[in-house]
């Protein structure tokens, strides 16, 4: 949705004492929040922006006074509100939530939608269209870790149709915003927060991979601890008897061992040694966990042989084993010769044992099995949901739009004014990017007009950059100087001057090639019909060469979907090497506008002028 910049961004204007509330009470009873919530998620100051997307949707936004949008909604008239980023990091239980392995995080920043074997755990009965928000998951010293809400969609599916059993191929949810897209630019960017150690499992949420499952489940946002075990159904009296022992427990860590040897461990270099010991455990024994332990070994608490039996491999740790530490299954495998370590010494600022080497050729790794690991089935899951966006972008083909980007550079005054606000000089900026850097500043420096919010008061450093003219070369005293500056300014009316005063530069992205950035303003590519040679009207395309489009190749395709004929020249009244010219036969604008689309290239870049008039 904000994958592309906004477009016929309005002035914001704070809201009203009366609108405020009103928004508030929205807020609190779409997401049944208390009073206090409610100040926080709708806090005084709250203004509120127009926008369209680059799919020409209106929108408005409602941002703090600091400039961060909090909430959004989409569509002409309407009075959905959806939370944004900023806000689900105050409240992170406001939305149920679907999880996600790490690995997929940059596939929804990168503009694609989540996809069935990328969901991890989500909140049970969700209903197709619920507004849910996408958590990161983890699993770090044997916890599962959720972050922070990186992401908001819509479930594009029932809940029942993401677990086993389920459709294994299509879209889970449709993303709608995402953690640093363009409406995340809006605001001030903060680092994002620790992720947070939660229960999460067969009783708490569901789980698209084979983990144990219950009709039964709780709310999947993780309740305080002390509400865990009131909370928690009473499990089958068949699971609660099926588990492993510490023996058995010891046992599959051993057979990790011997998986990580013949797997990550075989391929690594030299150099990887020596490793520290938390580190060998987490990065390597843990992993190579089994993903179906029971068909590695068989717990001996199972009533029968016939009955399908299903343990978490989560339960397989040291401390559930008869070693009970890290130091204690190391010093036994020593023993056995699988692998060899080396203590800290004493008064030493090292803490941790460092594993020198494993053995390859020991007798038991030979005769090792290998099984589906743990590190498989999350490897696996990424893959078939990067595969699967892999293959829509390529389904979408050329129909792809190009990203066009108009940039600005500080140039001369400008230079020392982005030195001040804290920008680089040398870098090309967003109008998104040089209004946040403005805004930033003016909330520091407490620039804010009392009397009218909306005026920004002039400080010596924005004087120096807006008095001097955009010619900037004038050395003189009192030449070069704009007379009658105002002590202050309207806050757009800032941005502007400034950019006014900067170098234009332009980006153009299209798919399957580099980006290029030049200096200089991007011109529309011109459709021109009009009457040549006496009555005969003639279609000409200029300024077509910034876009990848060839004048040979364009001529020779319009040949044949216009059945007329064509020709490329020098552009005609510009300098020689300025572009080419391309003439085709007839008026031909809507041929020549589909072929442009069907290029990539935006409608919003292509002018059309009929100077032939009525044939």
């Amino acid at each position: 949705m904000f994958k592309k910049p906004l477009s016929n961004l309005k002035t914001s204007s704070a809201l009203r004492s009366s609108d405020r509330r009103k928004l508030k009470q929205r807020v609190a009873s779409v997401f049944n929040l208390s009073a206090e919530d409610g100040d926080l998620l709708v806090p005084n100051g709250i203004e509120s922006v127009k926008f369209s997307t680059y799919l020409e949707e209106p929108g408005v936004a409602y941002l703090s006074k600091e400039g961060d949008p909090l909430w959004f909604t989409i569509g002409k008239g309407s009075d959905d509100l959806i939370p944004t980023i900023y806000t689900l990091w105050k409240k992170d239980d406001l939305l149920p939530f679907v999880s996600t392995p790490a690995a997929v995080i940059p596939i929804l920043t990168g503009g694609a939608d989540l996809m069935i074997p990328g969901v991890v755990h989500h909140t049970p009965s969700l209903a197709e269209g619920t507004l849910v928000c996408i958590r990161e998951y983890t699993r770090k010293d044997d916890k599962a870790y959720l972050s922070v809400p990186l992401a908001v969609g819509q479930t594009a599916l029932p809940s029942d149709q993401l677990t086993s059993g389920g459709k294994e191929k299509g879209k889970a949810v449709l993303m709608t915003h995402v953690w640093k897209d363009h409406l995340w630019d809006m605001g001030s960017k903060p680092d994002v927060p620790e992720d947070k150690a939660v229960q999460i499992g067969g009783q708490k949420a569901e789980s698209s991979q084979d983990e144990p499952s219950s009709e039964n489940q709780g709310a999947a946002t993780p309740p305080p601890p002390s509400e865990m075990d009131e909370q928690e159904p009473q499990a089958s009296s068949s699971e609660a008897v099926v588990s492993y022992t510490p023996q058995e427990i010891s046992e599959l860590l051993q057979k990790s061992l011997f998986q990580a040897i013949i797997g990550p461990l075989a391929s690594a270099p030299a150099s990887t040694y020596p490793i520290p010991a938390t580190q060998f455990y987490s990065n390597f024994i843990m992993p190579s966990r089994p993903a179906f332990p029971t068909l590695v070994l068989r717990p001996s608490s199972s009533p029968s042989e016939d009955d399908e039996v299903h343990i978490d491999p989560q339960t397989i740790s040291i401390k559930t084993s008869t070693h009970k530490s890290l130091t204690a299954f190391l010093k036994a495998s020593e023993k056995l010769g699988l692998v060899t370590v080396k203590q800290p010494q004493k008064h030493s600022q090292q803490t941790d044992s460092l594993v020198m080497s494993v053995s390859a050729k020991h007798p038991q790794v030979l005769g090792h099995v290998s099984f589906p690991t743990v590190r498989d089935i999350e490897a696996k899951a990424a893959k078939k949901a990067a595969r699967e966006e892999k293959e829509r972008l390529a389904a979408e083909g050329s129909s792809q739009e190009m990203e066009v980007r108009e940039l600005w550079k500080p140039h001369l005054v400008t230079v020392d004014l982005f030195k001040g606000l804290g920008g680089t000089p040398s870098a090309l900026y967003t109008p998104t990017e040089i209004r946040s850097l403005v805004f930033d500043y003016v909330t520091a420096q407490d620039l804010i007009n009392n009397r009218d919010k909306s005026y920004i008061n002039l400080d010596p450093l924005f004087n120096a950059c807006l008095a001097a003219k955009s010619g900037g070369k004038s050395k003189g005293k009192g030449q070069g100087i704009e007379s009658e500056l105002p002590e202050f300014i309207k806050r757009d009316d800032l941005v502007k001057r400034v950019m006014a005063k900067m170098q234009n530069w332009y980006e153009i992205r299209a798919p399957g090639r580099d980006p290029v950035s030049k200096k200089g303003q991007l011109k529309p590519i011109q459709v021109v019909m009009k009457i040549r040679q006496g009555k005969k009207a003639s279609t000409m395309i200029t300024g077509f060469e910034p876009f990848f489009v060839d004048g040979e190749e364009m001529a020779e395709d319009l040949r044949k979907s216009c059945a007329g004929a064509t020709g490329v020249s020098p552009a005609a009244g510009k300098p020689a090497g300025s572009g080419m010219e391309v003439l085709v036969q007839g008026k031909q604008a809507p041929t020549v506008i589909e072929y442009l689309t069907g290029k990539g290239i935006p409608k919003r870049w292509i002018e059309v002028s009929d100077l032939a008039g009525k044939k």
